[in-house]
């Protein structure tokens, strides 16, 4: 975590600037947002939220959305970009959230650093802030690896970056108690390093 926190805030300006309008360029990163925020039906959280970009999104589709990053560099960039969202620091593993308090909680990209053996307690601690019926949405990375960055956004860095499998991704959130409504893996676009996924399911 502390690798994680000190890339992401050395990179977190030029990082905001490279990707703040990569979504006009991802139409199944739109649709699966629209699709959420269409069936969302109250509070909720982006967990991992960076810069900002995916919550301004999903507020633009009228959705009451705050946003928790591990990064003050990221949440410093978010809170400047878009001042009349909330964001705050905090981490996924352990959220300062009452139980049952949200409607929907949105992960883009943010198990990415998480090893899969580390998935389940991050499921369960997303299980414990919904209320039932509440909403998970997840982006990431479809594979089965791990690679190290070291360099991105202009910057040196430390980070281990995870591809999971969709299957055993599902398979986890089954076991913390989701039951999947939609799941979606689509090719490598751009510049992108392999297959992406997507997850979205219902406490």
């Amino acid at each position: 975590m502390n690798d994680v926190r000190a890339s992401y805030d050395k990179v977190a300006a030029d990082y905001a600037a490279l990707l703040h309008d990569e979504l006009a360029g991802k139409p199944f990163d739109r649709a699966m947002l629209a699709t959420f925020a269409e069936l969302v039906d109250g509070p909720v959280v982006e967990v991992g939220c960076g810069p900002g970009r995916i919550a301004a999104h999903l507020h633009g589709l009228g959705v009451d959305v705050s946003g928790i990053d591990l990064s003050p560099g990221m949440v410093a960039v978010a809170r400047r970009t878009y001042p009349g969202l909330r964001f705050a620091v905090g981490t996924m593993t352990a959220l300062d959230i009452p139980d049952t308090a949200l409607r929907g909680v949105v992960a883009w990209y943010s198990i990415c650093h998480t090893p899969l053996d580390d998935l389940p307690a991050v499921f369960v601690e997303l299980h414990r802030v919904l209320a039932p019926g509440g909403l998970l949405l997840l982006a990431f990375k479809a594979g089965d690896r791990k690679g190290r960055l070291s360099h991105a956004y202009g910057h040196d860095l430390s980070l281990d970056v995870h591809w999971h499998p969709p299957e055993r991704v599902a398979a986890m959130a089954a076991d913390a108690g989701f039951t999947e409504s939609a799941r979606l893996v689509r090719a490598a676009d751009g510049a992108e390093k392999g297959p992406q996924a997507y997850y979205l399911g219902r406490r």
